[in-house]
């Protein structure tokens, strides 16, 4: 029963996740814009007819920034419920936080460009 048991617990973690992932794309506003962008850029490579190596470096951009986002999210949640008064040591570590999520942005932003450029000006 041992292996039962074990995936029930994988199943249940996946419903975790799964509502973690919809909590955050109802509740913050930052990935929803993402996530418009991320449809629009998706729509941009279906019209552009992206290679299979395009698609899997936008995709992977895309699960890059959000997920940072995400964790930017509970970063900034938990900082909260720790310290809900202002601390500048908690600014910093949200600071720095938000800073992962620009780093993966400029990544990504890079990447769509040296996809789509070459494209739209051909």
């Amino acid at each position: 029963m041992p292996e039962t048991s074990y995936f029930r617990n994988r199943i249940r973690s996946m419903g975790f996740a799964l509502k973690g992932a919809w909590i955050l794309l109802k509740s913050e506003a930052s990935i929803q814009v993402q996530f418009a962008i991320a449809l629009v850029v998706c729509l941009a490579g279906w019209y552009y007819q992206l290679s299979p190596m395009e698609w899997v470096v936008q995709v992977l951009a895309i699960g890059l920034v959000m997920g940072l986002e995400g964790v930017n999210t509970a970063i900034e949640a938990l900082s909260d419920y720790v310290q809900p008064e202002r601390d500048s040591r908690i600014g910093h570590i949200k600071d720095i936080s938000a800073g992962a999520v620009l780093i993966g942005a400029v990544a990504a932003g890079i990447a769509g460009l040296i996809i789509y450029l070459p494209k739209i000006f051909s």
